[in-house]
């Protein structure tokens, strides 16, 4: 087996509230996709601003590593971060409406993305159609020029996953990237991820707590409860063959779940199952 792209074993405090993260291990392989479960305050979050070191504005402090091709990120300057973040790690965030300017035209916030990370003018208007393209959208300039407001909830959040593979990173980390979006829009984006790991040879990880969505997308499952990580398996295991109490607990809260020899809406790649 091949090094992971990602490699994790990390904890993280907060100020007055220590013992966010302990210990967490957890692994993520190229062209593989990883969901990570947990009811809300068990930090997913956290683990996906701590892989970013995003914590820092908080006062958090994350401890032990995160390595990305074998770079142990936590040893790196805020100053070589910024080469990592949007170029080697992307981030597709759960409220598209939010996470894009207002003020700002789509063109211009992509352009913005492409050029901080060495991107030349030059080959800016090429790249951009073609990332358009990429991610279902129109591949037409008109559609550059639009504004966030001028946009449906589901068109916004490819602009967003547009921006997170711009530099077509090896790592891309997607926290709760569906929850804003009706059902068939949901289902649309799913496959867009399937479709970009699958291509792009691309590892992600998949944060939510929509269970039935990390049940069609994602290779392997680790279960988040707590700060703790106590379950990790192919997603075959942890929906038909569960171990811990907490994991039985989840999927009891299912309204009902697909037999298993029904198809899921994406199939997944053998290697990882």
């Amino acid at each position: 087996m091949p090094n992971p792209l990602l490699s994790l074993r990390v904890s993280v405090d907060y100020p007055g509230k220590p013992g966010v993260l302990r210990d967490v291990s957890l692994e993520v392989n190229r062209g593989e996709i990883v969901g990570l479960v947990g009811q809300s305050g068990s930090g997913k979050s956290t683990l996906a601003m701590a892989t970013l070191r995003l914590l820092d504005v908080k006062g958090a402090k994350a401890s032990g590593s995160i390595r990305l091709s074998g770079c142990n990120l936590l040893d790196l300057s805020e100053r070589d971060m910024r080469r990592v973040r949007g170029k080697e790690i992307g981030l597709v965030l759960q409220s598209p409406m939010t996470a894009l300017n207002p003020a700002l035209r789509i063109g211009t916030q992509l352009e913005e993305a492409w050029r901080c990370h060495g991107g030349s003018a030059r080959d800016w208007n090429d790249r951009a159609l073609e990332l358009l393209a990429s991610v279902s959208l129109p591949p037409e300039i008109g559609f550059l020029k639009r504004y966030p407001r001028q946009l449906s909830v589901g068109l916004a959040q490819r602009v967003l996953i547009a921006m997170a593979i711009l530099h077509r990173p090896p790592l891309l980390l997607a926290d709760e990237p569906t929850s804003a979006l009706d059902v068939i829009t949901q289902s649309e984006i799913l496959q867009l991820f399937a479709k970009l790991s699958a291509e792009l040879n691309m590892g992600m990880l998949f944060i939510s707590h929509d269970l039935l969505s990390v049940a069609t997308l994602c290779h392997r499952v680790a279960i988040l409860h707590q700060g703790e990580i106590v379950e990790c398996a192919a997603t075959e295991e942890i929906f038909y063959r569960p171990q811990h109490p907490y994991t039985k607990m989840l999927l009891a809260a299912l309204p009902s779940l697909p037999k298993k020899e029904e198809p899921t809406l994406i199939p997944t790649r053998s290697r990882f199952r």
